[in-house]
Order: structure tokens, then C-alpha cells, then sequence
């Protein structure tokens, strides 16, 4: 499975994904941010018959990668490395295209750095949810469950799952069992498209999620699970160890975990992530009438 992020350039987010130890970004997005086109399948068609010589060499400027599209299905998209970015921004009009091309070296530069010290990651990961308007106690828990997540799939890696639709289906499988929707069935609950789930999950959310996942880990280890139906097992196993837990605490609190509560970026004031349960339970009973 390869790794995947959102980059953002001014506020803009752009797919990318690491393919054979360096990034590969996303066509469309990258043409989006630079042009705001509202067809960017065409504005790539008359861009290509515009250059000759971009058309000629399309094949080996593109590479189709999995990046998750709005609707968190993973598909093929037209990816390039920097190199292939920069020959596409040539054929581009565009006053972003000078500070795009400094952020885009910037970004080829720190994945070197990173790779030399992976620590970096881990401290521009957190500084980014910082400059989000993210509390500290709550980046806290989201750096734990990104090391608990980190953990579970290469066990996974380890006991013969490799294929990016295997890790969905077991990630589904702890999802259900912990929370009782699928991790798209979550994202609608919440209002999201393209944005990451986990990010826009309260304290308690990201928890259960850790503990589901945790869970799952112990659990394939104690077993030596073995392939895609024995770790699919176990994954579920561990999902419902964290959803017996998450039912007990609802039970004493007499009020539900989930919520429908998200992390909007554009109003950070609000610290939404902050609330406890009780305070969105009641929000939510009167925003209801």
C-alpha cells in the first residue's frame, strides 16, 4: 500500500501519493489550483493540443496512481513526480504558476529531509494541524492514533496484505465493530467529501478509534493471523473491543460518542473539537427543534 496525503497550496488541497520513494501529485488537482477551472478534463484536453511536445510525451510525463476521489473510493488518477509538474506548469498561464513552483520545490526538498530524518514528518504533520487552529491536547491524540495506525498496517504488510482494496476492507471491518458505520458511512454522518475522517473527529472519537486499532494489532499477533480472511477476523474482533467500550461509556453518560460534529477549517474559532459529548448532544437535541 502506498502512502497517501493532502498537500495544501494556499488554502487548496492537492492529492499526492508516494510512488518509488518520492511524490507523485495529482494532474487534475495541481491544474485546478493553477487555473480554477470549472472543467479541468478539458482544460488538460485543449492544454495538450496546444504543446505538441507536452501531447508527444504524455505517456511518460503521467502515471495512473490510486488517490481517494470525493467520494473516499480509491481510483486510478493521472499522477507526476516534480519533474512532470514542472513540464506541465509550463504549458500554463498563470500568476500562481511562479509560488507554485517554489512550494512544489519545497515540498520535493522535505521529502529528501525526511526520508534522511523521519522525525521531521512527525513535527510538520503536527506544526500543519497547529496552523489549522487545532488544540494541542487533541493534535496529541491525533499523532498517537497516526503511530497506532502506522503500527497496524505493517503487521498487516507482514502477514500478506498488500492490495490498497484488502487494507479498506479491514479498516471497514474495526470501523463497523467500534462504531457501527463504515468509515464512508462516517464521513457522510459528518458532512465530509474529500477531507480525512480522523481529522474531524472529537477526543473520544479518535480514542476508540486508537483502541479498535490497537486492539486489532494485539489480537493478529496473539493469533498469528495469517491472509486476508484470517487478519480480516481479527480486525473485527479488535473493532468490537473497542465498541463494547464505547457503548459502556455511552451507557454511563447516558449520551452517545459519535457525533455529527466536524472540524471546520474556515471557522477554527470555534475549536469544535473541544466539546464534550454533553455539550453536542445538547446542541444537537436543539438544533433539531
Amino acid at each position: 500500500m502506498e502512502e497517501q496525503h493532502l498537500a495544501v497550496f494556499k488554502g487548496k488541497t492537492i492529492r499526492r501519493t508516494l510512488h518509488h520513494n518520492e511524490w507523485w501529485f495529482s494532474i487534475s488537482d495541481v491544474v485546478e489550483v493553477l487555473t480554477g477551472s470549472t472543467d479541468v478534463k478539458q482544460y488538460i484536453k485543449r492544454m495538450r493540443s496546444r504543446d505538441p511536445e507536452l501531447h508527444k510525451n504524455w505517456g511518460t510525463i503521467c502515471t495512473p496512481l490510486e488517490m481517494k476521489a470525493a467520494d473516499g473510493k480509491k481510483r486510478a488518477v493521472n499522477a507526476a513526480n516534480t519533474e512532470g509538474i514542472f513540464r506541465i506548469i509550463q504549458s500554463i498561464s498563470s500568476p500562481k504558476a511562479e509560488p507554485f513552483k517554489r512550494w512544489l520545490a519545497k515540498v520535493g526538498y522535505e521529502r529528501v529531509q525526511e526520508i534522511e530524518d523521519p522525525e521531521l514528518a512527525t513535527k510538520r504533520t503536527r506544526a500543519l494541524y497547529q496552523a489549522k487552529g487545532y488544540p494541542d491536547s487533541w493534535i496529541e491524540k491525533r499523532m498517537r492514533g497516526i503511530a497506532v495506525r502506522d503500527e497496524l498496517t505493517e503487521e498487516w504488510k507482514k502477514r500478506g496484505i498488500k492490495e490498497s482494496q484488502e487494507f479498506s476492507i479491514l479498516t471497514a471491518e474495526i470501523s463497523k465493530a467500534a462504531f457501527g458505520m463504515t468509515p464512508s458511512e462516517y464521513k457522510k454522518h459528518k458532512q465530509l467529501k474529500r477531507e480525512n475522517l480522523r481529522d474531524h473527529m472529537t477526543d473520544l472519537e479518535l480514542i476508540f478509534s486508537m483502541l479498535g486499532e490497537a486492539s486489532t494489532t494485539a489480537i493478529t499477533r496473539d493469533r498469528d493471523s495469517q491472509g486476508f480472511h484470517e487478519n480480516k477476523n481479527s480486525a473485527k474482533e479488535g473493532g468490537q473491543v473497542a465498541g463494547r467500550a464505547r457503548k459502556d461509556l455511552e451507557q454511563r453518560l447516558k449520551q452517545k460518542v459519535i457525533t455529527s460534529e466536524n472540524f471546520l477549517l474556515h471557522k477554527p474559532k470555534e475549536k469544535l473539537l473541544q466539546k464534550t459529548p454533553k455539550k453536542v448532544a445538547h446542541e444537537e437535541d436543539k438544533s433539531r427543534g
